[in-house]
């Protein structure tokens, strides 16, 4: 499960060897800093915590801030912890390039998906609508129709689906494929799509 953080700058296409068109999202993948290191005797668990990209002291936790000050680190926007086979190769302050990855493998993409704002039934659940589009109807087209009994059992159910916030959850997409690697530039070029808005940090993940 070793990954890195990475922020997604947009999509793009290239062509392969053999003339063909290959759609891929440009990732910015680290360089990430080695910020603290998990091991089984102090924490219970082994793993790596990571930090990319720049943030203001003063937009950070005290605590978080300490951490930094400690291992003589500037503070970053994203820290995240990944599980690395070999913990002990690693030391703070080490810094985790895209070289990490090789072309051709196939790996894991997680983000934000983009936020919708609140929605209505029909674009956030896929509803039909009720009614038709004349007779005097126009009122009802998009609406969501009845919601619950009457005498009993007097509520509306949980997980109704109902008009409410869209978008803006954790998405994970598996079976990506790396198509390109320019380390001298940290980018990563993936086929497909990724979850998340242009500028938004994902993390990438080893099968």
């Amino acid at each position: 499960m070793a990954g890195l953080i990475g922020k997604k700058i947009g999509m793009s296409s290239i062509f392969n060897s053999n003339g063909e068109v290959i759609p891929v999202t440009v990732i910015l993948a680290g360089p990430c800093k080695v910020v603290s290191i998990r091991t089984k005797e102090k924490d219970g668990y082994e793993a790596v915590q990571l930090s990319f990209g720049q943030k203001k002291e003063k937009n950070i936790s005290k605590p978080v801030a300490g951490q930094y000050k400690k291992n003589n680190l500037t503070p970053a926007a994203v820290l995240k912890e990944f599980k690395f086979p070999n913990t002990s190769e690693l030391k703070i302050g080490d810094e985790v390039k895209v070289e990490l990855f090789s072309e051709g493998e196939v790996i894991k993409v997680k983000g934000k998906s983009k936020g919708k704002g609140f929605q209505g039934v029909m674009r956030r659940h896929n509803f039909g609508g009720v009614g038709g589009t004349t007779h005097g109807q126009s009122d009802r087209l998009r609406a969501p129709g009845s919601i619950g009994a009457s005498s009993y059992p007097s509520r509306v159910f949980k997980g109704q689906r109902m008009a409410g916030r869209t978008g803006y959850e954790n998405v994970t997409v598996s079976n990506l494929k790396v198509v390109k690697i320019l380390p001298e530039e940290n980018l990563i070029l993936i086929k497909g799509s990724v979850p998340g808005a242009i500028n938004s940090y994902v993390e990438l993940l080893k099968k």
